[in-house]
């Protein structure tokens, strides 16, 4: 028990070694870690209600540009409610919206990977034919057509990301389980009596997490885009929801006589999006032996 606790504590010490020496990874892990922060905290830090309206407060500028105040620091929208309550309220809809996306995409991406390369045949084939038929659309317009079908709001957006989404896992999966089922312990859990769904996801599945773990910040990153992408055009989040994409399309009209509207949930997005992509980057360098220097 202690050897095993040993060499657990030093594979976590040598990762986080090889995770550490790449800046831009740490850079995105602080991004990613302020913005959970803000999510949680939202109720605590928000100085306002994100719905909060104050009337003859309409569209005041940040404080630090002419006719702006520490009332509301980064100022107020067409309708008077606090941008910056607004934008912490949000980090939390996206987060939770983004972390549902990857949940529903990467159980079922994973399960139909599992399935396909582990059985192959007939069922490789079928598996395979819907995934291209989903592949075959681009991501943010195969969105909108599910969106467009089963209606507007957040979890009709979350379905409909998670569903763009599955291909990534499953041909992720598909492609480990190939490799790792040619296995001599795969081959012994077989000569055992282990059934097929034991060995998938006793057996070979734990092998597959590296590669899913990285997969899964990046799809995080990806929910996030998409579904700012859909509450833009209309048709995931709904107002009043202080969602960024929303915030983004409300704006618009106002992008020339009040450009921080546009500006600061834009750069929020960008950001979130960022921060994960750099930290995704950077497990994929430190869990994969290859590209560990």
């Amino acid at each position: 028990m202690q050897v095993e606790e040993v060499g657990f504590k030093h594979s976590v010490r040598e990762f986080w070694d090889h995770f550490s020496d790449n800046k831009g990874a740490v850079f995105g892990l602080f991004l990613v870690l302020s913005f959970i922060v803000l999510a949680i905290l939202a109720p605590v830090i928000s100085p306002y209600g994100s719905s909060e309206i104050f009337p003859g407060q309409l569209r005041l500028p940040p404080f630090w540009s002419e006719g702006g105040s520490f009332q509301f620091i980064l100022g107020t929208d067409d309708l008077g409610r606090d941008v910056l309550s607004r934008l912490i309220w949000g980090a939390q809809i996206s987060l939770f919206v983004g972390v549902s996306i990857v949940f529903l995409s990467t159980i079922i991406g994973t399960t139909l990977g599992l399935m396909a390369g582990y059985f192959g045949g007939k069922t490789d084939i079928v598996i395979m034919r819907f995934i291209d038929i989903l592949m075959a659309y681009p991501s943010i317009l195969l969105a909108i057509i599910v969106v467009s079908v089963i209606g507007p709001g957040v979890t009709n957006a979350i379905i409909a990301v998670a569903i763009v989404s599955i291909p990534s896992f499953t041909r992720l999966v598909r492609a480990n389980v190939l490799e790792i089922k040619e296995r001599q312990f795969v081959m012994a859990a077989k000569t055992f009596g282990a059934g097929p769904w034991r060995i998938m996801f006793k057996e070979i599945l734990p092998n597959c997490m590296a590669t899913l773990i990285v997969q899964t910040t990046l799809g995080l990153s990806e929910g996030i885009l998409s579904t700012a992408a859909l509450g833009f055009l209309g048709l995931g989040v709904q107002a009043p929801t202080p969602e960024w994409g929303i915030m983004l399309s409300d704006a618009r009209p106002y992008i020339e006589s009040s450009p921080w509207l546009v500006t600061l949930p834009g750069l929020c997005i960008l950001a979130v999006v960022l921060g994960l992509n750099l930290f995704g980057d950077g497990l994929r360098d430190a869990l994969d032996p290859k590209l560990k220097r």
